[in-house]
This record gives C-alpha cells, structure tokens and sequence, in this order.
C-alpha cells in the first residue's frame, strides 16, 4: 500500500516559491532534499534525521519547505507565523533546531540558544543529540504550545 500524501505547490509571503506538503507517511521528497544539496553529507544526515525525529514526533506535521533558504517549516498548519512550532536550517558545521516560541518553552536544562523575542534554536552537531530526551520533551511540547490543533479532514 502506497503512502498517501497531498501535495500542492504555493506561493509564500513575498513572492517567495515554497512547497506545502502534509505527508500521512513520512516519504523522502524532492524538495527537502533541494534544500539540504548544498551542504556536507554529514549535515544532510544530520538535516534528515532531525526531520525524521520531528515526524516520529508528531506524524501528523505539515511541512513547508523554502527551497531558495534552505530552511524548512513544520507545524500544524502551512502558516509560518501562526501555525508552525518548528524548523530546521543546515548550517556548515551543525543543523539548527529552531523553536517559534522557544524563549516560552520550559527548558530547565537550557539547550536553546538565541536572544530573540520568541525565537530559539538548538544547534545539532551530530544525530547522537536527536536521542536526548530533554530535546524531545521539548519538541513534543512544542507541538502544543501556542499553535491551533491540526485541522484532520
């Protein structure tokens, strides 16, 4: 039996071509791998598996992924500034793990970094720090916090 999945082609804020993609099984696709190309292959499996986590996590995602930034959002909903939780960013040396609302998460053992107003990230050196469980309390609270339920139609 073949994974379902709904795939559509949009235009994102600013004119910018991205791709919305709500996978029922998480497949390997197209346009995720575009956006990891430019990188190591160690960083591309870091990149991988950070989003395989993410799906283990909540299998139910909707994923946006921005070709041009090498940058992929995950939330309950394709909009960035109301419905995602999450994204991922390659970096040259590591991955980041970044939280929309991450300076309002409960974080006692202080894994995000970054100064913003909401905004955090985790820096991913190796897929070794995808298995820490205060990164996965954080990420399965994050996939609650401050995002509207996934809409199942």
């Amino acid at each position: 039996m073949g994974a379902s999945r709904k795939k559509r082609e949009t235009t994102c804020i600013l004119g910018i071509d991205c791709f919305f993609i709500n996978y029922l099984k998480m497949e390997n696709n197209k346009e995720f791998e575009k956006a990891i190309h430019s990188f190591p292959i160690e960083i591309k499996e870091i990149a991988r598996q950070t989003r395989n986590l993410i799906y283990k996590v909540f299998p139910e995602v909707v994923e946006v992924v921005w070709i041009r930034q090498k940058n992929t959002g995950f939330g309950t909903g394709p909009k960035k500034k109301t419905e995602h939780f999450c994204w991922i960013m390659p970096a040259t040396n590591h991955v980041n793990l970044g939280f929309n609302y991450g300076a309002e998460l409960p974080d006692p053992q202080n894994l995000l970094e970054g100064t913003g107003k909401l905004f955090r990230h985790y820096k991913v050196k190796s897929v070794a720090d995808l298995s820490n469980p205060d990164l996965i309390k954080l990420l399965k609270y994050a996939t609650t916090y401050r995002v509207p339920s996934i809409n199942k139609q």
